[in-house]
């Protein structure tokens, strides 16, 4: 029963394996393998939580000063009254445009990220600093806010056009020449003050996270744990810009009729301070966290497993080598009694000479001898990977 070969000991260190630098080409399609899989992750995500976006818009554009412009007491009631008086179809008001728009946006924020992340990772041991970490997400959602802004004015403005009574239907293209391409990138410094410091808390977080709920045994990660992982990071991510998201949504969103437009990002931080007060800054963030949680964590979740389930092999060799940890257990490929309970049995088993501090003897031709630092045992390798003190 005891088989201790097959538990990676302390003195041995699995070899691994060496590739050649990809070429130009190959390096250009990892990155369109990349965008594609987050493409489809990013429109899984987006659509699934879709109406809390729209919740929370609408809370965000709320004018707490004007007592008849308040029409929603908290996100919960904004959703009954949306799905009272404008159906299902109300709470996936501009849903269109913004599928459209976040298959690039989500591609290139996780795209970035990748390529800095790699850039930062140390290709023999796979670690990677808190800075690299940092940096490469603020640098990914730095990336992004070309294809965000333009995506977010649209958005928002279909969105709170349901608030209004009226026979007109607005369309994506109307707001789109009413805008203009200037018009489009209206609020992109809010924009960017919001996404690069939301990335750059996220992917770090989401990162230490995936590897703490790892298998302790195998080292991967299963979606259920990716999931929650994803999910999890994007609460303080969320949370902690809301500010930023405040007043990106009242910069773009169209001016009510008798209220003066907002004309900068400082000002428009100074005059809701001034009129609405501090708690203005965190208007819809139960609704954020709400939205962009769940959101990001289906989208990291569906980009991960699409790796998994179609591997691009140029890609896999920008991985870093993962080394089984000290004391696993290591599948027996092969052998007979492989499955059933003599596997269980080997892993109550393994590791058992070193927790009693034993030294069983080995059959096996021996390939190599050492004597300790201390000069006081010899440490013999037999064939079998086995160790004789």
């Amino acid at each position: 029963l005891l088989i201790p070969s097959r538990t990676v000991s302390k003195q041995t260190t699995p070899k691994q394996e060496e590739h050649k630098p990809l070429s130009t080409k190959q390096q250009i399609a990892v990155q369109a393998y990349r965008f594609g899989l987050s493409s489809i992750g990013g429109a899984a995500g987006a659509a699934t939580v879709y109406p809390i976006d729209l919740v929370k818009t609408r809370l965000q554009n709320q004018v707490t000063t004007i007592a008849d412009e308040v029409l929603y007491k908290n996100s919960m009631d904004c959703f009954k009254k949306v799905l009272k008086f404008e159906g299902v179809r109300g709470l996936y008001r501009g849903l269109l445009p913004q599928l459209c728009g976040v298959s690039p946006e989500k591609a290139i924020k996780m795209t970035t990220n990748d390529a800095v992340r790699q850039y930062f990772t140390d290709p023999k041991t796979g670690g990677i600093p808190l800075h690299g970490e940092i940096l490469a997400g603020g640098m990914g959602g730095c990336a992004q806010v070309m294809f965000t802004n333009p995506i977010e004015i649209v958005k928002i403005r279909l969105q709170v056009a349901g608030e209004v009574a009226t026979t007109r239907k607005i369309t994506a293209m109307q707001v789109v020449r009413e805008l203009g391409f200037a018009g489009l990138y209206k609020g992109a410094r809010a924009c960017l003050l919001r996404d690069a410091p939301f990335s750059a808390i996220y992917f770090p977080t989401y990162a230490h996270l995936k590897s703490g709920f790892a298998d302790r045994d195998t080292g991967v990660t299963s979606f259920p744990m990716i999931l929650l992982a994803a999910t999890l990071a994007g609460v303080p991510s969320a949370s902690l810009v809301t500010p930023a998201d405040v007043i990106k949504t009242r910069l773009q969103v169209k001016p009510k009729a008798g209220i003066e437009p907002y004309k900068g990002l400082v000002s428009c931080a100074k005059r809701l301070y001034k009129e609405e007060g501090f708690s203005v800054f965190w208007k819809g963030a139960p609704a954020r966290m709400f939205r962009s949680s769940p959101q990001f964590g289906v989208t990291l979740a569906v980009y991960e497993m699409l790796q998994r389930w179609f591997p691009y092999g140029p890609a896999k060799k920008l991985e870093p080598a993962r080394a089984p940890k000290v004391g696993s257990y290591m599948p027996l490929e092969g052998h007979p009694d492989h499955l059933g309970g003599y596997r269980n049995t080997e892993r109550t088993f393994a590791n058992l000479e070193q927790k009693l501090g034993l030294w069983f003897p080995r059959s096996g031709k021996i390939v190599s001898s050492e004597v300790s630092k201390a000069g006081d045992f010899k440490i013999v390798t037999t064939e079998g990977g086995g160790l004789v003190k």
